[in-house]
Parts: C-alpha cells; sequence; structure tokens
C-alpha cells in the first residue's frame, strides 16, 4: 500500500510541477521567484523573515531571489519607519501583473479539479491538502 501511495505522491508532484514550468516558460523568472510573488501577493507586504517561513527558505536563499525580483521590477524594499533595520517586501505594478496571471491560471486548475471530481469531493480534497501542509 505505501508503495503505491508513494507512487502517486511522486506522479502528483512531478504533474504540479510540469504544469507549474509550463506556466513561467516563457517568463524571465523561475518557478521559485513566481511562488515568491504568489506569497507576497496574497499579503501586502512581508518581511524578509516572514517570507522565508512562508516559503520554507532559509532567508540567505531568499536574500538573492529577492535581489534579482528587485533588480528586475518584480519587487520593492520599504524600510520599516518604526525599525530602520528592518524592511518590508511588496510587489511593483509589474509583480503584481506577473502575480495576477499565476493566480489567474491556478484558478483554471481548482476550475478543471472541481469538474473533474465534483464539488464535494473537490472540497474533501482541499481540507485534506490543508492537513497535509500541517504535518509538513
Amino acid at each position: 500500500m505505501k508503495e503505491q501511495y508513494s507512487s502517486i505522491l511522486v506522479e502528483f508532484f512531478e504533474r504540479m510541477s510540469s504544469w507549474e514550468i509550463g506556466i513561467v516558460s516563457d517568463k524571465d523568472i523561475s518557478l521559485p521567484q513566481m511562488h515568491l510573488l504568489e506569497v507576497l501577493g496574497n499579503h501586502d507586504s512581508l518581511r524578509m523573515k516572514e517570507l522565508s517561513d512562508k516559503l520554507g527558505v532559509t532567508t540567505g536563499t531568499l536574500t538573492v531571489m529577492v535581489h534579482r525580483l528587485v533588480t528586475k521590477g518584480y519587487l520593492i524594499k520599504e524600510q520599516d519607519s518604526h525599525d530602520k533595520r528592518s524592511s518590508f517586501l511588496k510587489l511593483t505594478e509589474k509583480g503584481k501583473k506577473e502575480y495576477d496571471y499565476h493566480h489567474h491560471m491556478h484558478g483554471h486548475l481548482i476550475d478543471e479539479i472541481v469538474t473533474a471530481i465534483g464539488e464535494e469531493e473537490s472540497k474533501s480534497f482541499f481540507n485534506n491538502l490543508e492537513k497535509i501542509q500541517e504535518i509538513m
């Protein structure tokens, strides 16, 4: 049973990754960078530490990604008025445009899932995904 589940998980991950890579293949940003935009798009702004926690990466890794996205015009860093040592990351208009596109594509995928397995099964599927995220 575990071998079958493992095979299903691996195939699901590979197909999801391929789908995501297909969305960014004609962009000038990588999939991890797009995920960073996606997380920031779901929030008004975040500090580096908050963003690294949400992405599950070190602040060192995040620093490199942020620098590249700032250079490409997707992000801005705004200094915290209360703590000069800290800054907030925010999407620029260019970043918001990419976030909107990627978010829209996720909406299409959700529609396909609901169509394929039905409304009730979809609720159960996404509820179970949330539970799985909690243990990871």
